[in-house]
């Protein structure tokens, strides 16, 4: 077992040490309780909607199609952290091995990379059906959808690779204790002894073509479709064009707000409690939430919950072709 103080600089690491809940001791019970219903949650959540689309042919347009990828990636997103947590804090010490460590940080950063793609790719379906109607049978058709969600998911990976291989690249000197709940790029540059300059710039990089750039697409997107809206003189379909947008719309302002806060801040960063709060807040929280913000509020995904529960479904809207 390598040191935990870092005293000895040739040890080789080869677990990490979590102090995330080290501020409180005394309630690993609540806190076990705490994110065993919240995992709960997130993982009925997302299985149902996508069991949903999957089985109601209503549901079978394009933008059901990629909320589907949405809550698979939520579904991995959640089960890439919490399951572990879960364990430590059933555990005296909150602890992880090198090798996990990094296969977590990898898809962790997949499923973020992706996620933030993927909601660029939906604001785009967006502007497609309300700025282009007559066109967006062509526009978003089953040849363009199915690369444009396989192109979400590559793009995280690749994203992905490029910071877990920085990051295995690393020597840590014997310092094993992370000041967090589960392993991220951010808390293992903090405690590394070797040069971490290209890690912060390839972590600052990311932050403006993962996160930041897709961000200004998707606002650049609903300037046009806000701008459309407000050109429709029906105040039912005002009504009906921004109940479509809103909820993807805080979705959106949530999980880019917390990425932007997560993985671009001064490198002194924040303090523990902080960072912990933001991280749970961007990794746990936010897969949790958007089944419920972006489709369990949404009269076609109940009609369709409601139609499964009684045994029974009626053919309507299929996946447009070109």
């Amino acid at each position: 077992m390598e040191p935990e103080d870092g005293g000895n600089q040739t040890a080789v690491v080869t677990e990490f040490i979590f102090l995330g809940f080290s501020s409180v001791p005394h309630g690993q019970a609540f806190l076990f309780l705490l994110f065993l219903l919240i995992y709960l949650i997130s993982i009925v959540g997302n299985s149902l909607i996508f069991t949903l689309i999957q089985l109601d042919s209503r549901l079978h347009s394009p933008m059901y199609f990629f909320l589907s990828h949405l809550s698979c990636l939520d579904l991995c997103y959640s089960s890439v952290t919490v399951p572990k947590i879960l364990v430590n804090l059933l555990r005296q010490r909150h602890t992880i091995s090198y090798n996990q460590c990094m296969a977590q940080m990898f898809f962790l950063m997949t499923c973020a990379g992706s996620e933030c793609a993927l909601l660029t790719v939906m604001a785009y379906d967006r502007y497609a059906a309300i700025c282009e109607p007559l066109r967006y049978s062509h526009l978003m058709s089953k040849k363009v959808c199915v690369p444009l969600a396989t192109a979400s998911w590559i793009w995280g990976i690749l994203d992905s690779a490029i910071h877990t291989a920085l990051a295995t690249n690393l020597s840590f000197c014997g310092a094993n204790r992370i000041d967090h709940i589960f392993c991220d790029v951010p808390p293992l540059l903090k405690i590394a002894c070797s040069d971490t300059y290209v890690n912060e710039m390839a972590l600052h990089a990311a932050s403006v073509f993962v996160s930041l750039s897709p961000f200004l697409l998707v606002v650049i997107s609903y300037v046009f479709i806000l701008s459309a809206i407000l050109r429709i003189r029906s105040n039912t379909g005002r009504r009906k064009a921004f109940s479509t947008c809103g909820a993807h719309l805080v979705v959106v302002i949530i999980y880019f707000g917390m990425a932007n806060v997560n993985y671009n801040r001064p490198s002194a960063g924040y303090s523990m409690e902080i960072d912990t709060l933001i991280s749970t807040l961007y990794c746990i929280i936010t897969p949790m939430l958007n089944p419920l913000i972006y489709s369990l509020r949404n009269k076609e995904v109940k009609e369709a919950l409601r139609k499964v529960w009684l045994g029974g479904q009626k053919e309507g809207y299929t996946f447009p072709h070109k």
